[in-house]
């Protein structure tokens, strides 16, 4: 079963129903759920997540989600070696970094992403939610 990283975007698109995107995000998060693909993302991703999603819900409504959420993919963590790699990596953005570098880690193969182009020095394959639905068909 191949491990996607999945970026804090795909994450709100799913969470908020954010068109057109929710419907790609909601498939994606269905084959996790199916047992099709195995998800993962970081802890920071969460902490993004739940800042962004805390403008326009209730701390406790957030909180669910969230959960609700982490039951459907992992999270890996951020040790120092992946800290370093990122600080010593060609990426422009040091979150993106942290994301590439700690999914690299964690074995993943894909990093899935509206923003392709914060990963053009990515080790994995870069696919928006889209490219990766159709890679499964």
């Amino acid at each position: 079963m191949d491990k996607a990283f999945i970026d804090t975007d795909v994450i709100l698109d799913f969470l908020t129903g954010r068109e057109p995107f929710a419907l790609d995000a909601a498939r994606i998060f269905s084959l996790s759920e199916r047992k099709k693909v195995s998800l993962c993302t970081t802890g920071l991703v969460f902490s993004n997540a739940y800042y962004v999603l805390r403008k326009i819900g209730s701390h406790k409504k957030v909180i669910e989600n969230l959960t609700q959420l982490a039951k459907l993919i992992d999270i890996c963590g951020l040790p120092k070696a992946v800290v370093m790699e990122a600080l010593e990596s060609n990426f422009s953005d040091f979150e993106d970094a942290l994301q590439h570098f700690a999914a690299l880690a964690d074995k993943a193969r894909i990093i899935i992403t509206r923003n392709t182009k914060d990963f053009k020095h990515s080790e994995l394959a870069v696919l928006t939610p889209d490219q990766f639905l159709k890679s499964r068909e």
